[in-house]
């Protein structure tokens, strides 16, 4: 059985089940069965974005790459490997969630991780459980930039709901949501630009994303998605990594 930690909600981390008010609304949504077929100017963008993002990344990278070695030569317990992965799921599909590692490797659980389970990982929100680097990736949210890999891989997109570990996933389906089976994970999602505010984790923000997938032509879901990503680049210039 794995140990779950206390800082975890029990939701699925952290969105909430549908309400009357959003079923109703969306009731169309509801009814659909299988992934959402994708859109043309989506797609060429986000390939666009990722080959481009990750040009601009690999020097960032290195930096913390050189980061990620002096302190682990300084500070032993902090030294490990700076890449890892865990399960989750895009349009109802498992795949490689990229991250940079924020922790040190005491905190994480070697057969969970042998297996790619979020929950290996989850002493992230255990405070002091980070490496000095590790505070200054989440801070300005750098732990998310192997993830244009798999937005070039096709895995994901760069607008779109957050795709949540296998376990998360889970819940999410299981407390009546259903975005995650219908669109590929993305870099941002429209509700995930709340992030440090108190609508974090409401479920209405993803249900219009979709709503508005559904109903805009691929050059109009383009717009939204540019809007959206201003939007994400305010929250990550502000800091804060919530």
């Amino acid at each position: 059985m794995q140990n779950i930690s206390n800082n975890e909600p029990l939701q699925a981390f952290p969105y909430a089940a549908p309400n009357d008010e959003i079923k109703i609304k969306y009731a169309h949504i509801f009814k659909l069965n299988e992934p959402l077929p994708l859109h043309f100017h989506k797609v060429v963008f986000d390939k666009f974005v990722a080959i481009l993002f990750l040009l601009i990344s690999a020097p960032i990278l290195l930096i913390l790459k050189l980061a990620f070695l002096v302190e682990g030569w300084i500070i032993p317990e902090n030294a490990g490997p700076m890449f890892f992965y865990y399960n989750g799921v895009s349009a109802g599909e498992i795949i490689p969630k990229y991250k940079i590692r924020l922790i040190k490797t005491k905190y994480i659980e070697p057969e969970g991780a042998k297996r790619h389970d979020w929950i290996a990982y989850s002493a992230e929100w255990t405070p002091d459980s980070r490496t000095y680097v590790g505070q200054f990736v989440k801070k300005f949210y750098l732990d998310e930039l192997p993830q244009f890999w798999s937005v070039l891989k096709g895995d994901m997109s760069i607008v779109g709901p957050r795709p949540l570990s296998v376990l998360h996933y889970e819940r999410d389906r299981a407390q009546g949501n259903v975005t995650r089976f219908l669109l590929r994970g993305g870099l941002l999602g429209l509700g995930h630009i709340n992030k440090g505010t108190s609508e974090m984790g409401n479920p209405v923000y993803e249900y219009e994303y979709v709503d508005q997938y559904l109903k805009r032509s691929s050059f109009g879901l383009l717009c939204l998605d540019l809007w959206i990503i201003w939007k994400g680049i305010l929250v990550i210039v502000k800091g804060g990594g919530h």
